[in-house]
């Protein structure tokens, strides 16, 4: 079974091992094992039992993470994304006043269409046609965008009025369970040891317990709620999906969910080593995981499904086979009745975790050609877009509406793919339709 196993995930040849694919996994899962407890949270808002939503995200997340893992063999996790669940709940739903069944059916169609797309290839094509400086430019930027968001989950950033950002108070105990995690992390990293991120993970839980700054569970298993609230609602309800607007809000589901996952594809690729001649091996597979796993979360009951940036943990830690991805998905399924345990990870846990592999990301800087400026202003508008913005596709759009401009600009418009053409007009259209909700 062992050799199976090394054999099929190519283990060897990576040169990894299964323990360290295992630990890998298990990182990854604990760096967004959040999602578990903020989906529910975020579409809850809009009616939706939180139960339910709880169940729904651990299915969709563990099938999106096995099919990435033995199809397209990436060490990359998928679950429900952030960013575009608050647009479900808060702009279509409470904002657009649409029930949430039909705006769950928004989802279904827009994973149909994602499907198709996908068969066709036509998102490989579009991941391919991105010029290498500016997928240096999308990694680094996610690096700067999860850094921001362990900054200030671990309370060390915080909204300012004034600056709109500024630092946290240092009197707020849990502050300084992050402070305590990235110190010991940073120490872990320099020493180069083997596992460091999860070993600052594990010691900074452990801190939090015995100082009484995280609560221990009450109880060690749960049973995992009832699914029947939300499954098969959205396919119910695809008759519902009959306006101009309703159509607006399937497109904007499909183009976010569809930029942000090929963003942080490209983005993890890069951190792994994975690109190949600026393109992604087995890409189309890849593809095809994530939008199965979209179509299945919106016959469960949650919004569309993506690949995560958390996976950079894992890789960090040296995951680079599918086995990585597989063990976070069993984990995913194990989450359902172990919920009461994960309430152990708290914000202040995952925060280090998510500063270190911003650091690690932000290395590709060093690929871009800073000393063009038709490349230097797009890859930059990227780098500081994502985080400010809090959106990957956001950052993605401001750099990509202003690349082909530059490159015109520096009488180099015949250097641009016809892709990137297209997706100039496609962002402006998307910006206008965010601009509406």
């Amino acid at each position: 079974m062992g050799e199976k196993i090394n054999n099929y995930f190519q283990i060897d040849q990576l040169h990894t091992t299964v323990k360290r694919e295992i630990l890998a996994g298990f990182t990854t899962f604990i760096s967004m094992a959040y999602i578990l407890f903020v989906n529910p949270s975020v579409l809850g808002a809009s009616g939706m039992d939180k139960g339910a939503v709880f169940t729904a995200t651990a299915l969709a997340s563990a099938l999106g993470c096995i099919l990435m893992g033995v199809l397209a063999k990436y060490p990359i996790a998928t679950a429900p994304a952030l960013g575009i669940n608050a647009f479900f709940a808060y702009s279509v739903c409470i904002g657009m006043k649409i029930p949430w069944q039909t705006a769950l059916a928004g989802v279904f169609v827009a994973s149909l269409i994602f499907i198709v797309i996908t068969i066709f290839k036509l998102r490989e094509m579009i991941i391919n046609a991105i010029p290498a400086d500016l997928k240096y430019a999308i990694s680094s930027g996610i690096g700067l965008f999860i850094a921001f968001i362990g900054l200030h989950d671990g309370g060390l950033i915080v909204a300012n009025k004034s600056t709109v950002v500024g630092l946290g108070s240092l009197s707020v105990a849990t502050t300084w369970l992050t402070i305590f995690g990235l110190i010991l992390t940073s120490i872990l990293m320099v020493r180069r040891v083997p596992g460091g991120i999860f070993i600052g993970m594990a010691a900074t839980a452990i801190l939090g317990l015995v100082t009484g700054l995280i609560k221990g569970p009450s109880q060690w298993v749960s049973a995992a709620p009832s699914l029947k609230p939300t499954f098969m609602v959205g396919v119910r309800h695809i008759g519902d999906i009959n306006t101009i607007q309703l159509w607006v809000v399937v497109l904007t589901f499909l183009l976010v969910t569809f930029f942000d996952t090929a963003g942080t594809l490209v983005g993890l690729a890069q951190q792994a080593g994975f690109m190949k001649d600026n393109k992604m091996p087995r890409v189309g597979k890849a593809l095809m995981s994530d939008s199965t796993a979209m179509l299945a979360g919106s016959v469960l009951g949650t919004s569309p499904v993506g690949a995560y940036v958390e996976s950079s943990a894992g890789i960090a830690v040296g995951g680079r086979t599918g086995l990585t991805a597989v063990t976070t998905g069993v984990l995913f399924i194990l989450g359902m009745f172990f919920s009461p345990l994960l309430t152990v990870v708290t914000n202040q846990v995952t925060a280090p975790a998510l500063i270190i592999v911003g650091v690690l990301m932000a290395q590709s800087m060093k690929h871009v050609s800073w000393e063009k400026m038709e490349i230097a202003i797009p890859s930059f508008l990227i780098l500081i877009g994502m985080p400010l913005a809090y959106s990957i596709s956001d950052g993605i759009a401001l750099g990509f509406i202003t690349y082909p401009i530059t490159m015109i600009a520096a009488k180099k418009g015949k250097e641009v793919h016809p892709i990137m053409y297209g997706l100039f007009f496609v962002f402006i259209f998307f910006m206008y339709i965010l601009s509406k909700g």
